[in-house]
């Protein structure tokens, strides 16, 4: 297929079959992966392609009721834990995942979220209600450490500048994640033998599970959590420039879709009959 092939291929996925653009987006992924490392053709610049419009929706929140329900019904102890923490800090599921030990500050009540989406630190609360069942969980993973260690393991992974620039500190206790796995593996891409994170997944299965038996109807995910995180906190008073900065997001704008969903009316205005 030359150029006009091409354009006329996704144009079609948009116009004719509908697709929505990340599947669009997908589709020219795999085309330039064929040209550029099977085929070794240079990829022709596309100039004539009809783009799948972007679907404005709102995020999936639930009430503080539906919260408390579904967290209740949360029967693993490390899971319930993670998922209070994600709706606790309003993090990403990945953010929680790789939180790092030494990014955890007790002492001023406050988590360091490191390389979030776009690259950018920010900080967070670390919920007050949480502090002792994390101290705690702490005390267990460093004993498990320490029991990797003295069998020659205990190695997290690191950025590779970071490793470069720290060479022992793969083993060291600050390094280490808060929600490691149960089990050491090998990396595929280096063949290191180490402990991961907890899969993702498994939160994702204990989300889902746990809003079935808590009859929510609502598709809930983990990332649900952090929605409602930022419409509580708007619920609550707090301003959305501060809401912003907990979420860690550059323009307020993205922030802004957080009052389309307050129990105010339309657009979250509150109608001059009401008032």
């Amino acid at each position: 297929m030359g150029k006009p092939e091409i354009e006329a291929f996704l144009t079609s996925l948009a116009v004719d079959r509908q697709v929505s653009a990340s599947t669009q987006t997908q589709a020219l992924s795999a085309l330039l992966f064929l040209y550029k490392e099977v085929l070794g053709i240079e990829f022709p610049w596309l100039t004539e392609v009809t783009r799948a419009k972007r679907t404005a929706r709102l995020p999936t929140v639930l009430n503080q009721e539906e919260v408390r329900a579904l967290m209740a019904r949360v029967d693993d102890p490390l899971m319930d834990l993670i998922v209070r923490l994600l709706y606790g800090t309003g993090m990403r599921l990945l953010e929680g995942l790789r939180l790092r030990v030494k990014d955890v500050d007790f002492s001023r009540n406050e988590i360091v979220v490191r390389e979030g989406k776009g690259s950018k630190d920010r900080v967070t609360m670390l919920p007050g209600s949480l502090s002792d069942r994390l101290r705690a969980h702490l005390a267990v993973v460093k004993a498990q450490h320490d029991a990797d260690l003295a069998l020659g393991k205990g190695e997290v992974w690191l950025p590779d500048a970071l490793a470069l620039k720290y060479p022992n500190a793969p083993k060291e206790w600050a390094w280490q994640y808060v929600f490691p796995a149960a089990g050491i593996s090998m990396d595929p891409r280096s063949g290191v033998v180490r402990r991961h994170h907890v899969d993702d997944k498994r939160v994702q299965r204990a989300v889902k599970l746990a809003a079935a038996k808590a009859g929510i109807a609502t598709q809930v995910s983990p990332h649900a959590l952090r929605h409602s995180f930022a419409t509580h906190l708007l619920e609550g008073g707090y301003d959305i420039r501060t809401v912003q900065e907990l979420l860690g997001h550059s323009d307020v704008s993205t922030t802004m879709i957080y009052t389309h969903v307050l129990n105010k009316g339309g657009r979250g205005v509150v109608s001059p009959l009401d008032r």
